[in-house]
């Protein structure tokens, strides 16, 4: 395993990140593709054993659950001192007011609820999940810099926003003299490049670490299309990622499969090898529900793409509709 620091701060995190999403009470949540459990558990230990240490979930996954099932695999499997675990706040936890966003009373309530569901005394990253338009973010940024000063949250992070935003952020809590976000959790994979534009350098420029989800667009990077597995099938949100530029996508995914073959290991080999070659990436989040899947994509690290490679898979992009970020 390769470790690199999380943007301008000491944390050593694995270059891979393991995404948790996909653990939890399918029944909980809109997401029935999830793996309970019992499921859960192998795919967490195989990630340790491969040695990832940097572990990402949200109080929102399957309504709580996810975390949950985190917190005690990686109580009974780990060293705890050396984990970065990580959750995100916004969703909407309960109906009534109060029950989503990023209000001062929002976040405090949630992140002792995120902490007793992880078994934990703090989080390493702390994220806002995405930009509540109905708060300001003069008090969403003093309640972070609350949580992280009460000792709840080593560092804070932010998640899929637009570049403005995200500097508003940065700008805010650097006037008020707050904790500033160290990481950008952001939509970036080989069909989806619009983060290149603006997030990316301004990511470059203000030394944040970029921990980016959906890697391998769902899968789609990954597989011929028209072939489906049981989460393709029923994932509504990939499908609204994905589905409208799916024709204008698939010399991309005719090349990395190319490639693949070329190189003779799986696709998303290479799709995350191109990913860990862009600046400022630090760890990109992925999604595994199955342990073989884990060794694949540990594999990418050793796989260094040639620049004509690179130019290769680049070469068919064309602007995509901004997708993650509202």
């Amino acid at each position: 395993m390769e470790f690199t620091k999380l943007g301008n701060t000491g944390l050593d995190v694995s270059r891979i990140c393991l995404g948790c999403m996909g653990f939890g009470v399918a029944e909980r949540w809109s997401h029935p593709w999830v793996i309970d459990e019992e499921h859960s558990r192998p795919v967490i230990k195989k990630a340790l054993e491969l040695g990832i240490n940097f572990f990402d979930t949200a109080n929102l996954y399957s309504d709580g659950t996810s975390e949950e099932i985190v917190g005690r695999a990686l109580k009974d499997y780990a060293n705890r001192d050396e984990i970065v675990l990580a959750t995100k706040v916004w969703g909407r936890m309960h109906q009534g007011p109060n029950g989503a966003g990023l209000s001062r009373k929002a976040i405090m309530s949630e992140i002792d609820k995120s902490l007793k569901r992880l078994g934990t005394d703090y989080v390493d990253l702390y994220q806002i999940h995405r930009w509540d338009y109905t708060t300001p973010i003069e008090e969403t940024m003093e309640a972070m810099h609350d949580v992280v000063k009460a000792g709840k949250a080593r560092y804070i992070g932010a998640s899929a926003m637009y570049a403005w935003q995200f500097l508003k952020a940065l700008h805010v809590a650097e006037k008020n003299g707050w904790t500033r976000f160290v990481s950008m959790q952001n939509h970036l994979n080989l069909i989806y490049r619009e983060e290149e534009r603006e997030m990316l350098p301004l990511c470059r420029e203000e030394k944040i670490g970029v921990i980016p989800y959906s890697p391998l667009a769902s899968g789609r990077l990954t597989r011929d299309r028209g072939e489906t597995t049981d989460r393709s099938k029923t994932d509504q949100v990939q499908k609204r990622k994905y589905d409208a530029m799916a024709d204008a996508d698939q010399s991309i995914v005719d090349r990395v499969a190319e490639l693949a073959e070329k190189h003779g290991v799986p696709r998303s080999r290479i799709a995350l090898a191109w990913l860990l070659q862009k600046q400022p990436v630090s760890a990109p989040i992925v999604g595994a529900t199955k342990s073989p899947h884990l060794e694949d994509v540990v594999g990418a690290l050793s796989l260094k793409l040639a620049p004509d490679e690179i130019a290769y898979l680049e070469e068919p992009y064309v602007p995509h509709p901004v997708v993650g970020a509202n």
